[in-house]
């Protein structure tokens, strides 16, 4: 038998932690959209007017820039979000929340409050410092 360390085991529980969160978050299709799609919507509506650079929600999401530009396909078709050119520079576009993109993050994101509170009370977060240390750690830095 095969030994791995605590290291790659605990990276390995992350990944299905992760799976089974994004199962629970299923929850948010009622609103037309994934637990993806939601985070996306929320970045923006933090962002100074409610706009981001693609390479900036790439960023911010762990995505590539391919990676979020076909994330954000549907999104634009159903018209939660836009593009939007900068006037200085041809080659960089901004992605923007609609208002319809702004009323549906609003409905969803009750449904996704109750889900987030589901899984994990809040009490246990406010009491776990060395937990969010370490998601800060391995890159979780949505604020």
């Amino acid at each position: 038998m095969s030994t791995i360390n605590p290291s790659l085991k605990f990276l390995m529980n992350l990944l299905k932690v992760q799976t089974q969160v994004a199962r629970r978050f299923d929850r948010l299709s009622i609103h037309g959209i994934s637990f993806s799609d939601f985070a996306i919507l929320y970045l923006l509506q933090q962002a100074p007017d409610r706009k981001l650079r693609r390479i900036d929600l790439a960023e911010k999401t762990g995505l590539t820039a391919s990676g979020i530009t076909r994330m954000l396909l549907p999104m634009e078709k159903t018209g939660l979000v836009g593009r939007e050119a900068n006037e200085r520079d041809a080659r960089v576009s901004y992605v923007v929340l609609t208002a319809a993109g702004r009323t549906l993050y609003e409905d969803a994101r009750e449904t996704a409050n109750a889900v987030a509170k589901e899984i994990v009370p809040t009490d246990y977060i406010k009491n776990n410092q060395p937990l969010t240390a370490l998601l800060k750690l391995l890159g979780g830095n949505i604020a």
